[in-house]
């Protein structure tokens, strides 16, 4: 029995300690000058899925929940922000080469094709962001008529 209170004071001790390292919050006070919408004709209904679906890790700028103030979930949170971003970062869109904005396009095309995105675990906790056959497809046209303007 004492083993137990050890490890429970042990866990304990080590969930407030977690409180005092947090990451980075991803939000930037820049005004936004390299987006894909200033080099891509996007319109209003793509950007208001974008915004609703994608930036929150894939923008200079995420709107962090209430558990992200929590460790290790803000952790978790950090992680996948961080790997949105280095995926594709819709913010930093205009600074990709022709080429790499082609490659983006393409995997955002499979991606949205395969139901790998938004993530499961991010529309889980955001039903808002659940794309809808219609939006999907929507984006879907978008993306293709990019890509014939590209190549």
């Amino acid at each position: 029995m004492r083993w137990i209170r050890t490890g429970s004071l042990f866990i304990g001790a080590a969930l407030i300690i977690m409180q005092f390292f947090r990451p980075e919050k991803n939000s930037s006070r820049q005004q936004v000058t390299g987006s894909i919408a200033t080099v891509s004709a996007t319109p209003e209904n793509v950007q208001a899925i974008l915004r609703n679906a994608c930036y929150d890790c894939h923008s200079n700028n995420t709107h962090y929940p209430w558990y992200a103030s929590i460790q290790p979930a803000g952790w978790w949170l950090a992680q996948h922000v961080r790997e949105g971003k280095e995926a594709l970062n819709f913010d930093e869109y205009a600074s990709y080469s022709a080429k790499r904005q082609v490659n983006k396009l393409k995997r955002l095309r499979t991606q949205l094709e395969e139901g790998k995105m938004p993530l499961p675990a991010y529309t889980w906790l955001h039903p808002a962001a659940r794309l809808t056959p219609a939006e999907k497809d929507t984006v879907l046209k978008w993306v293709d008529a990019l890509l014939r303007n590209k190549e």
